[in-house]
């Protein structure tokens, strides 16, 4: 098992130094044929502009893609790479313009060395998105899917047939509940273990086993387990404390977050003006209704606003004021409403929830209000989400889908609220970047779920 995964992991390394050696070089194709013709200290300087500059973008370029995991080639899907590489070369390519120009130390070159630079991101971005899908594909010829088996409790869920869709990563061979004998003995014929809601004596069990067989361990987390990740080891005596701090998010931070909110809200609705209203008259001219659509929301504090949205529906869709989630191919969405969904064009005009101070850029999905209500019956803890306000785009929406559970949703954004940081808020603006790359995030609900919705059946986390 040790000696796959090193294998493994040379892979990886090699596609990611190829990626850092092309995108570089790319650069620096660039980067010297403008210096070489523009800069006037060139030929006395130019060999340490050349180095600095390349360098600066190589580091950049490796930092961003580590971040976005441009590099996790096998770890996820292709288009999902492919989408990290995209965020990562603009990231690069945009603060390599201010890093060159300060070099040079010459502004009057800004336009020359941007245009220059976009292009270089569209052909970085088309050639090394081709690159990195062709090394997925060698990596799955070379490299088999883990083999797991599951140790499951009491609870039915369907995470092993969840991993399993992901068949290029994971493959649950075997399912043993956690009572049956004999259990820790089997273990040793598996690549990992999954734990799936199972007690914690046994959960303990497995994974000192796991851990004395070098064996790894996947398992679904309570939310216990989510609060107490982010705590930090204090050696105050000669035995191993964690403090979990629990005080929320500082005055600077919030302060901070809210400038950020408004500032790039007020520019963002500027720029996309136009787009509000090409959007605004194609929903006006498909069926006469309005353009707005308001449902009151859930936010900070469990206070209650009315968010706005690009209507995507026919008129009245809940005309019997019962909930009715969005199914898959649902015919109550209008053609421009498949269009604006799709694109998530159609939870733009939220940038005025923002600029009211309703919502933040990043931060928990704001809930209606009656799911609200029944969530919270049924997991006490769902009310944690409200403890900063609800966001235009989150950790849940980055990671999980729109028919993802109401106590998975939980346990994202628990991730985001207990681990929270700028860099974090910066990190899940780019990842809303890659997801529009992936089917998967707008999936609607089936039939099935729709119905569990309506019965309200919801698993409590115990």
């Amino acid at each position: 098992m040790r000696s796959k995964m090193e294998t493994k992991y040379y892979f990886r390394f090699a596609c990611a130094a190829m990626l850092v050696l092309l995108a570089t070089g790319m650069f620096f194709f660039v980067w010297f044929r403008f210096v070489s013709v523009h800069n006037q200290t060139y030929h006395l300087t130019g060999l340490g502009n050349l180095g600095m500059a390349t360098g600066l973008y190589a580091l950049l370029y490796v930092l961003s893609g580590r971040r976005f995991r441009a590099f996790t080639i096998g770890d996820e899907r292709k288009a999902s790479i492919a989408a990290a590489q995209i965020v990562t070369l603009l990231i690069t390519d945009v603060a390599e313009v201010f890093v060159s120009l300060a070099i040079l130390g010459e502004f009057r070159y800004f336009w020359m060395i941007t245009w220059r630079y976009a292009l270089l991101w569209l052909v970085q971005s088309v050639i090394l998105s081709l690159l990195t899908m062709r090394m997925v594909e060698r990596y799955r010829n070379i490299f088999p899917p883990y083999s797991l088996v599951e140790v499951y409790g009491d609870v039915d869920n369907d995470v092993h047939n969840e991993l399993n869709k992901i068949f290029y990563k994971f493959h649950v061979r075997d399912r043993f509940h956690y009572s049956e004998k004999g259990l820790l003995d089997r273990l040793e014929d598996y690549d990992g273990v999954l734990i799936n809601d199972i007690p914690a004596v046994e959960k303990n069990d497995i994974i000192k086993r796991c851990f004395d067989r070098n064996l790894r361990v996947y398992f679904v987390p309570k939310i216990s387990d989510i609060l107490v990740k982010s705590s930090r080891n204090v050696n105050l005596l000669d035995t191993p404390i964690y403090l979990c701090r629990n005080d929320g998010i500082t005055t600077v931070e919030l302060a901070v977050k809210r400038a950020f909110d408004l500032v790039s809200s007020v520019l963002t609705l500027i720029l996309l003006s136009p787009l509000f209203a090409v959007t605004a008259i194609a929903i006006k001219l498909e069926d006469g209704g309005p353009v707005f659509y308001r449902q009151e929301r859930c936010t900070i504090g469990g206070r209650h606003f009315m968010i706005l949205k690009f209507r995507s529906m026919i008129e009245n869709a809940e005309a019997d004021g019962r909930t009715h989630p969005a199914g898959e191919n649902d015919a109550r969405i209008t053609k421009v409403g498949k269009i604006i969904r799709s694109t998530r064009i159609d939870e733009l005009p939220q940038l005025l929830n923002i600029v009211k101070g309703d919502m933040s850029i990043v931060g928990p999905r704001p809930e209606r209000v009656e799911h609200v209500q029944i969530y919270s019956e049924m997991i006490p803890e769902f009310v944690y989400r409200y403890k900063v306000k609800g966001g235009l785009t989150g950790y849940a929406q980055v990671y999980g889908k729109y028919n993802t559970t109401a106590l998975d949703k939980l346990k994202l954004d628990l991730v985001y609220i207990t681990n929270f940081s700028l860099m974090l808020d910066f990190q899940i603006i780019m990842e809303t970047l890659k997801i529009l790359f992936s089917r998967e995030s707008t999936e609607g609900f089936t039939a099935t779920k729709s119905a569990e919705m309506h019965d309200h059946e919801l698993e409590q986390d115990k």
